[in-house]
């Protein structure tokens, strides 16, 4: 898988750790402007390297990571197509920018969390730690032991239109029962990324690249 199969930013790091977020964007989303968040996620902190990716998928000229046929609706065979492009895409980059791939910790927010919670089921050591902000998962994903340990931080809004808040609580069971370590943030409102969810990550984080 080339390179140039997703356009996508990565910034080096400063860090030393090795670490490095790999940022997946909602749907409208673009690579720059997810950047914002990671260097939110990570400020007060020395700089740590991060890979932003656009999805290559149209949808109304928004930008997505895999094609839909209608809200909640999911084009599973371009769902399953498009996780495992975005895998190959991640063991190139790894190895183009000389860093460890079990160092990546993975940021998806919306249509990029679906993605990304795409990826951990079929493919558990594409990422190492992951936050999954406002996931929506539609179905009911086959068991994957090779989560068992694996650090998961899952965001969601009480209120959201478009995740309902059953369908979270839903994901993080049925993580729980893979063995994942969880932590989670719930806010009252929808499906905005609220400045205390912001904060929340941004903590956990900062555990992680303790760990790291």
């Amino acid at each position: 898988m080339s390179l140039d199969s997703y356009i996508h930013r990565y910034v080096p790091g400063a860090d030393g750790s090795g670490q490095t977020l790999v940022l997946l964007h909602g749907t409208g989303g673009d690579e720059e402007n997810f950047l914002r968040l990671g260097r939110a996620l990570t400020e007060g902190t020395p700089d740590m390297a991060m890979l932003s990716i656009r999805g290559n998928v149209g949808e109304n000229g928004m930008n997505r990571f895999f094609r839909r046929l209608g809200e909640g609706v999911y084009d599973m065979a371009d769902l399953s197509r498009r996780t495992d492009e975005l895998a190959a895409f991640l063991s190139a980059a790894a190895d183009h920018y000389q860093r460890p791939q079990s160092s990546f910790i993975g940021v998806g927010y919306s249509n990029g969390a679906n993605i990304l919670a795409n990826l951990l089921f079929n493919h558990p050591d594409a990422v190492g730690p992951a936050v999954l902000m406002h996931p929506l998962i539609p179905f009911e994903p086959a068991a994957q032991p090779g989560l068992a340990g694996k650090a998961i931080f899952v965001s969601a809004g009480e209120q959201d239109p478009v995740t309902p808040f059953e369908q979270s609580q839903s994901l993080m069971e049925w993580l729980g029962r893979q063995g994942v370590a969880i932590a989670a943030a719930v806010h009252r409102g929808g499906h905005e990324v609220r400045p205390e969810e912001v904060e929340a990550v941004k903590n956990w984080l900062a555990g992680q690249r303790r760990s790291g």
